[in-house]
């Protein structure tokens, strides 16, 4: 009877053992998003904000990059649209400004669900006649205590401007001395063979690794120019991958990636 009572304690000691590993893996997961939103409006030409936090409450994001940011410019009908997509998904929510634009202002957004502990707003390099860009980065708290940065950013568009280059070798510049472990998300652009991209794959991991999938346009993915890139190497696992494809709310696809924080 004492053997019995004892092989039963112990199963019920290991499945809370096992249960609380499982719940720990769980938790010492980020959930990370990056769309560009298309400043507000949608791919049938309307202003509909309920579009896009739609895409992002079904993902259930813990960070969020945001791209084509309205900051109460007239095309955006004045709104804060990061304010005001923070409080559809119930997010804290940062705005950097890139330039002036149509009565307000144009950028990058962050929303997270995680308490932010600094911020600072970066501008890259441009040329002449070409649009100033910016590069977002808040520094935050994950739920078990450690501390991470995560960059939003947005860069050149031209296909043939050398801009893109610049802007990722000051990225690099900027970022690579971070003390915490970094994620990098954005749309960049350009396709993961370019030189710009390059310069980023040298220090910074691709979620997707080699199989990248395409994420514009959203109605017919076939040129990958979003991404999320994470380093240090040794201190992230990537569990999941997904592009997410609403015609409506952009026209670039959203991307999805879950990591696994590394002690």
């Amino acid at each position: 009877m004492k053997t019995i009572c004892l092989l039963i304690v112990s199963f019920f000691f290991c499945g809370i053992i096992s249960s609380a590993q499982q719940k720990m893996v769980k938790e010492q997961t980020v959930r990370v998003l990056t769309f560009n939103i298309l400043h507000g409006a949608t791919t049938k030409g309307d202003f509909n904000l309920d579009a896009i936090a739609s895409v992002i409450l079904k993902t259930n994001p813990d960070l969020v990059a945001l791209q084509e940011v309205d900051f109460k410019t007239n095309r955006a009908k004045k709104y804060d649209l990061a304010t005001e997509l923070g409080w559809r998904t119930k997010m804290a929510s940062l705005f950097g400004k890139a330039m002036n634009y149509d009565g307000g202002a144009y950028g990058e957004g962050v929303l997270t669900k995680m308490p932010i502990i600094a911020s600072r707003n970066v501008p890259l390099p441009h040329s002449p006649g070409n649009e100033p860009r910016a590069a977002l980065e808040v520094t935050v708290e994950l739920d078990w205590g450690d501390t991470i940065c995560f960059i939003g950013t947005h860069l050149e568009h031209q296909r043939n401007s050398p801009d893109r280059v610049d802007q990722t070798k000051e990225i690099n510049r900027v970022f690579l001395s971070n003390k915490f472990p970094t994620i990098l998300a954005g749309d960049l652009n350009d396709i993961p063979e370019s030189e710009a991209i390059s310069i980023l794959k040298k220090y910074w991991i691709d979620t997707f690794g080699e199989n990248p999938k395409p994420t514009f346009s959203s109605a017919d993915p076939r040129r990958k120019i979003d991404y999320i890139f994470y380093r240090p190497v040794n201190q992230w696992e990537v569990i999941e991958n997904k592009i997410i494809c609403d015609t409506i709310a952009s026209d670039h696809c959203a991307v999805l990636s879950v990591l696994k924080f590394v002690k």
